[in-house]
């Protein structure tokens, strides 16, 4: 399956935040990848599990033989063509929303990035740390360079958790969700088929609500940039 001309997608994430492109994953990769998540030991320390939801930290470094059926001749297309020649990955987690999931996460923007140590760096901040993994709060032109995929391993939508945005809210900086004004700003539901993905920018206004279907929401959210920290920090997850 060769994905068509990439501008369109490209266009419509640049402006609206986001872009949704169907049919970038086979049945048959979907069902490999399934596989090896299938296969793995679920009592690791990066992994949380919980009746609403099982989420793997650092997931590509945890899980390194899945990288050759994600890194598949489109995503790498949709890398390059989309984000740009030289962006690498710097966040991966895979999310598990189970048939009977209550959880929903309110509308918010993703603004931490993790990192290889804490320390005193101007504009960078607040800090979090969560076994000894560190996050902070950059710039904000290292958020707006930031792109993210997330593989959908199922269909999803309105009904199984699909993420609800705030279209072109990605461009209005750091907006505090409690000050969105509805009558100004819409909410569009990205219903994502099984094998497609949700490109999206980090600053858009994004959450989702519980799963009323009883169907699985399984996703692989990865996030790229191509910028350099400053030389003191380096991105805790990077692979080029």
């Amino acid at each position: 399956m060769s994905l068509k001309n990439l501008e369109t997608y490209k266009s419509h994430i640049l402006e609206y935040g986001f872009s949704i492109i169907d049919n970038v994953f086979s049945d048959d990769e979907v069902e490999k990848i399934i596989a090896v998540l299938n296969g793995i030991d679920t009592s690791w320390e990066n992994f949380r599990k919980s009746e609403d939801l099982f989420a793997i930290r650092q997931f590509l470094k945890e899980i390194p033989e899945i990288k050759d059926l994600i890194f598949n001749d489109n995503i790498q297309r949709i890398i390059t063509e989309i984000f740009g020649e030289k962006y690498f990955v710097v966040k991966s987690i895979y999310f598990d929303k189970p048939e009977t999931s209550n959880w929903y996460v309110a509308y918010h923007q993703d603004l931490t990035i993790s990192v290889d140590k804490k320390l005193e760096l101007s504009n960078f901040g607040p800090w979090t740390t969560k076994q000894n993994q560190f996050a902070v709060q950059p710039p904000l032109n290292i958020l707006e360079n930031i792109y993210t995929i997330r593989i959908h391993l199922d269909n999803t939508d309105e009904n199984n958790g699909a993420l609800k945005v705030v279209p072109k809210s990605h461009s209005k900086g750091i907006y505090r969700p409690e000050t969105i004004d509805w009558k100004i700003e819409s909410e569009k539901i990205c219903n994502v088929e099984k094998g497609g993905v949700m490109l999206m920018k980090p600053l858009i206004l994004h959450g989702s609500n519980r799963t009323t279907n009883g169907k699985k929401r399984r996703v692989i959210h990865i996030e790229f940039s191509d910028m350099e920290l400053p030389e003191v920090l380096q991105w805790a997850e990077r692979i080029n």
